[in-house]
């Protein structure tokens, strides 16, 4: 029986080495030509295999003997070339494809592995994460080396947590808890126990959330109501996994016996617990091949460290060694920035940097934006997507970057009022969402009735059979005026429409059953096909991804580096991360940062640290004076050396300095006494929800309650009055104007009828 679309697919009771294969996402041989289809056939021979390959990448691909080391850029195509040198060598008769076994970071980048090893006639690798391998071997030998079934998994930690620090006299909130957590999870990976943990955090310059003999006593008494509670967590798994492997040498020689020759991708990013594992894996061989940039070391703060990427040839004598610096992401400006940016770095990552050259056309200069405040910066770079998507940029190749998940709500908001689709990385989930489970059911009992059901009765061919199952459930081929909840729910159906396309393609035998399995092993590692609307994403979870628009906001000092980064590695690696912003752009580049927190506020602050030397006068600075309403390139003085003194924003009822986004749009403190007229709301209230449903939009994409609020309380006269009115604008002002000034003069206006 296979699981309904959008539920994790059941695992293989035959063995624990195979799973399902997922096919690859949108990812062209080179990344910057989309081409018109997602598969490419399948080569022919071990030489056809090489075609196309690069000098690095098809030595990668033909180094098939001993340690192998490739040390890849952002954009070279590490990905290519360590899929092609699986396949050359399964082509070639030297490799078993059964007995390789890939590891990555990512669901999202053993996904991509599996479906570029499929397009190139690979069958039967293992392509995984750490966990998701680990826990496969855990399932298959914990009978035999424990007894008995494996422990439940945790899916969420924090109330264990809670329940241990209780029991040490703690009470903890949320955010202590996520801390607490992270802590933890550093100790696991780092191999460290509770006992030693106040050493090891010092040594390592951790900034704990509390006393280090507090966590250790947290970290203590949550192991213990683990194992009261016979539960494992998401570590465990790893540590389990090394413990059966360590202590019992005939389970490991089985391990053995299948997977003879490991890959290993970002392997900066492998923690201490990784490594052990992975040794275990290779016992005394050494046919491994591991792909990795120390210059993209971007995630120490949880036990991942370069050392062993840096020191990989000190460990494997006559290791071969190749890099890839061809970039065919980004345009030669993003590219030169790029390396300008490490060229500064310092420190042990520094020793191996890459100096990148760009494969592609000329391009824009890297755009620097200094704004009044934050509020302004978000505002203007809502406007300049705006642009970019009315002059043809797709909503789905814009992404706006920050540092801290805290800053994505401002940026939410701007985008909101531009009217502008979004989509924040890491929020639902593709295959959860209510349209997509639907409609999956739907396909399932179309392939289940096959030609019985009269949806398909004289329909051929996966792509038309897949619309017309979507429009029995009111998807449209027109996209639905507006860029809303209606947009959304329509571009999640056209995703799977486009997906059909692709896949019937690839396979053109295949039957709408097929395609069903196709869903299945998407959701089970939540291998989402492309949705409209800007992503939204910190720099970390950014990792990996690439846009053809990219906008780096709130790169000031203070936040780039962050301020609690202190020890000069923490200081490299804040370095590190906006290399890592940077280099996601493939054509357009905008890196922004505001002088001030909120609108009259002292403009104290400066652009990152890390920018010095890098921006020209002709690479597009903005003075602050024209930050909120144009760009004036190339200013003889920089808008930090003279900004422009506003008055801070007051509280017009108790006088008091406002410092929140909404306050400042009321104009007065959240708590002081509001003068709002109640039936002015409530008309707007219901116009507003009647405008949206027109549109098509949810309705803070028309207004917003803090701004429906502000109108109910200013009452304008005139439309340069409502324009004033702060989450209106010139815009919006003009567009809905006359409805909203009709409603404050006591008129009613039209509902969906009207």
């Amino acid at each position: 029986m296979r699981p309904a679309c959008g539920q994790p697919a059941l695992p293989s009771r035959a063995t624990w080495q195979h799973g399902g294969v997922t096919s690859a996402p949108h990812a062209p041989l080179f990344p910057h030509d989309p081409g018109p289809d997602q598969f490419a056939p399948a080569p022919r021979d071990a030489d056809a295999v090489l075609a196309g390959l690069d000098p690095e990448q098809r030595e990668v691909a033909t180094a098939l003997g001993g340690p192998v080391c490739v040390l890849a850029g952002a954009g070279t195509g590490k990905t290519r070339a360590i899929t092609h040198r699986i396949a050359y060598g399964v082509h070639a008769g030297v490799l078993k494809a059964s007995s390789v076994l890939a590891v990555t970071f990512t669901n999202r980048a053993a996904a991509e592995m599996r479906g570029r090893l499929r397009q190139l006639g690979v069958q039967g690798t293992q392509a995984r994460t750490f966990h998701s391998a680990a826990l496969r071997q855990l399932q298959y030998f914990w009978p035999r080396a424990v007894g008995g079934g494996l422990p439940r998994i945790l899916d969420r930690k924090l109330s264990l947590i809670a329940e241990a620090a209780a029991a040490c006299g703690l009470r903890p909130d949320r955010t202590e808890l996520r801390d607490l957590a992270g802590e933890i999870e550093w100790s696991k990976v780092t191999q460290i126990v509770p006992a030693d943990y106040a050493a090891a955090a010092a040594a390592a310059a951790r900034q704990a959330p509390r006393a280090p003999a507090e966590i250790s006593q947290v970290y203590a008494a949550y192991e213990d109501v683990k194992r009261d509670r016979s539960v494992i967590d998401f570590e465990d798994v790893l540590l389990l996994t090394v413990a059966i492997l360590q202590d019992q040498p005939d389970i490991a020689r089985l391990v053995r016996d299948q997977y003879r020759h490991f890959v290993v991708d970002e392997y900066q990013d492998v923690s201490p617990l990784q490594q052990r594992l992975l040794d275990l894996w290779l016992g005394e061989r050494d046919s491994i091949c591991v792909v990795g940039d120390a210059g993209q070391t971007i995630y120490s703060f949880t036990g991942a460290t370069p050392d062993h990427l840096l020191g990989f040839s000190r460990r494997h004598p006559g290791a071969t060694v190749v890099k890839l610096v061809r970039d065919y992401r980004s345009t030669p400006q993003v590219v030169h920035l790029a390396n300008g940016v490490l060229a500064q770095a310092k420190g042990r990552p520094a020793q191996q940097r890459l100096e990148l050259v760009s494969q592609r056309d000329q391009g824009p200069e890297p755009a620097y934006r200094a704004y009044p405040d934050e509020p302004a910066e978000a505002e203007g770079t809502a406007r300049r997507i705006r642009e970019l998507i009315d002059a043809g940029t797709p909503a789905s190749e814009i992404a706006v970057l920050f540092r801290t998940n805290s800053q994505s709500e401002t940026y939410e908001q701007a985008l909101a009022d531009a009217g502008v689709p979004y989509q924040l990385r890491g929020a639902e989930r593709f295959f959860d969402r209510p349209e997509v489970r639907a409609a999956g059911s739907a396909l399932r009992a179309a392939a289940h009735f096959g030609g019985n059901d009269t949806l398909l009765s004289g329909v051929t061919g996966i792509p038309a059979q897949v619309r017309a199952v979507l429009t029995s459930t009111g998807w449209s081929a027109a996209p639905p005026s507006g860029s809303g909840a209606t947009r959304e729910k329509w571009e999640s159906l056209a995703a799977l429409a486009r997906l059909a396309d692709s896949f019937a393609h690839a396979r053109p035998d295949a039957t709408l059953t097929d395609f069903m399995a196709e869903l299945d092993e998407r959701a089970a590692v939540q291998h989402a096909p492309t949705v409209e609307g800007v992503t939204l994403a910190s720099l970390h979870a950014a990792k990996g991804l690439e846009w053809d628009a990219v906008f780096l906001v709130a790169v000031a000092d203070g936040m780039m580096p962050i301020s609690h980064a202190r020890t000069q590695d923490q200081i490299e690696e804040e370095r590190r991360l906006l290399y890592v912003g940077v280099t996601r752009a493939r054509i357009h580049l905008t890196i922004s940062w505001a002088l001030a927190r909120t609108p009259g506020g002292r403009a104290t602050r400066r652009p990152s640290p890390f920018l010095d030397g890098l921006r020209t006068k002709t690479s597009g600075d903005t003075a602050s004076a024209a930050a909120a309403g144009g760009v004036r390139a190339g200013a003889a003085r920089s808008a930090e050396s003279r900004p422009r003194r506003r008055t801070p924003a007051r509280c017009r009822v108790c006088g008091k300095p406002l410092t929140d986004a909404g306050a400042m749009k009321l104009m007065r403190c959240e708590d002081c006494p509001s003068d709002m007229d109640e039936g002015v709301y409530t008309r707007l209230h219901d116009w507003r929800s009647a405008q949206a449903r027109r549109m098509g939009q949810p309705p803070y994409c028309v207004l917003t309650d803090k701004t429906l609020v502000a109108i109910a309380e200013a009452v304008p006269d005139e439309e340069g009055g409502l324009a004033r009115v702060p989450g209106v604008g010139v815009r919006k002002a003009r567009r809905f104007g006359a409805d909203i000034l009709a409603i404050c003069a006591g008129e009613e206006r039209p509902g969906d009828d009207g």
